[in-house]
């Protein structure tokens, strides 16, 4: 959730084997999501640029590791935001009008319920600490690993907890790319492309997740969940104000002032969305935009694909993944019943 910082131009020659990696295995996966039989097969590009990062990252990636790593981290992290950024010129304020009502009060109660849910399970079944909660129980209710980076100055964690909640929630994120696309049919009845969306983008971990399991479904689907992913981004900052002020009255705090992270790149977003309204620029330079929000969230995705590893398993340790699940069977089930009840009576 850090503010996007450019690379000094120094220090550019560390970063071009990463991102060409990440050019590399993007450019595959845009051309073969553009062929009919893979497409039609539910394989979008941004699905198969995960796909194919993935199984470079387990596979030979580890012998060229530290020479790309410093690339593809800028890709997943900067070129992700900046492609999230750039998604507002797909978008117009009527489009977020839509989502509404509605989808804020579905995004506030799921995050309520699932962070409680979280405090709950970490504590009084798992009897893990409650930085330990706290931190796994914001990756699921808000926004994945950033949120989790962004909660750890606020609670004050040891590392050695973050990477075991940052894993966590990967692992499930992960898994809740291809989960949802497949789920989409057996649940058409109940939801329209755009109630979908903003099941996914209610529901789902990361932004990165959410936009590819997204576009696997339609454009209308992939829209509203970007929205309603970006409005549930923005609850961020209350949240870290409410739990700093938790975590001081549980004198889990430590003498110094604690972070609050502003998610910058979400309210740009917005910003971007509402000048798109306006309709200022010529439709030739807006489509090239979109083509160049394409190659970054496919680039973004291939780096997030390289740097998701087995190996996370082993490290989170079998509490926290039980609890993790829990968490992610509650966004799937509780989080689709709660969006239901709501789009029914907000209609």
């Amino acid at each position: 959730m850090a503010e996007m910082t450019l690379p000094h131009h120094r220090a550019l020659p560390r970063y071009l084997p990463g991102l060409a990696l990440s050019v590399l295995v993007a450019g595959a996966a845009l051309w073969l999501g553009n062929i009919p039989a893979v497409s039609g097969a539910g394989f979008s590009a941004l699905t198969l640029a995960i796909l194919a990062g993935m199984v470079i990252g387990n596979t030979g990636y580890s012998s060229i590791a530290p020479r790309c790593e410093p690339g593809v981290l800028f890709a997943k992290q900067h070129l992700l935001r900046l492609g999230i950024i750039l998604y507002g010129f797909r978008l117009t304020f009527a489009q977020i009008a839509d989502v509404g009502i509605s989808g804020l009060a579905i995004d506030a109660l799921t995050l309520c319920s699932t962070f409680a849910l979280a405090c709950f399970l970490g504590q009084k079944v798992f009897g893990l600490d409650k930085q330990t909660s706290w931190l796994i129980g914001a990756g699921s209710s808000i926004c994945g690993a950033a949120a989790v980076l962004a909660t750890e100055p606020v609670v004050k964690a040891e590392a050695g907890k973050v990477t075991v909640a940052v894993a966590t929630v990967v692992i499930f994120g992960t898994l809740a790319i291809f989960l949802y696309p497949t789920l989409y049919p057996w649940l058409a009845t109940l939801f329209s492309p755009e109630t979908y969306g903003i099941y996914m983008g209610s529901t789902m971990h990361e932004v990165a997740q959410v936009v590819a399991a997204g576009h696997a479904i339609s454009p209308e689907a992939e829209n509203a969940a970007v929205i309603a992913k970006m409005l549930r981004v923005m609850m961020l900052a209350p949240f870290l104000l409410l739990l700093a002020m938790r975590v001081k009255q549980t004198g889990h705090a430590r003498t110094e002032k604690s972070k609050i992270t502003i998610p910058w790149f979400a309210l740009l977003f917005i910003l971007v969305a509402g000048f798109n309204s306006l309709a200022l620029l010529p439709e030739t330079v807006v489509n090239l935009l979109i083509t160049l929000d394409t190659v970054l969230l496919a680039m973004a995705m291939a780096a997030l694909g390289l740097t998701t590893h087995i190996s996370a398993l082993k490290s989170a340790g079998i509490k926290p993944l039980l609890m993790g699940l829990l968490l992610f069977v509650w966004l799937v089930v509780g989080g689709g019943a709660i969006n239901l009840l709501v789009h029914q009576v907000i209609a």
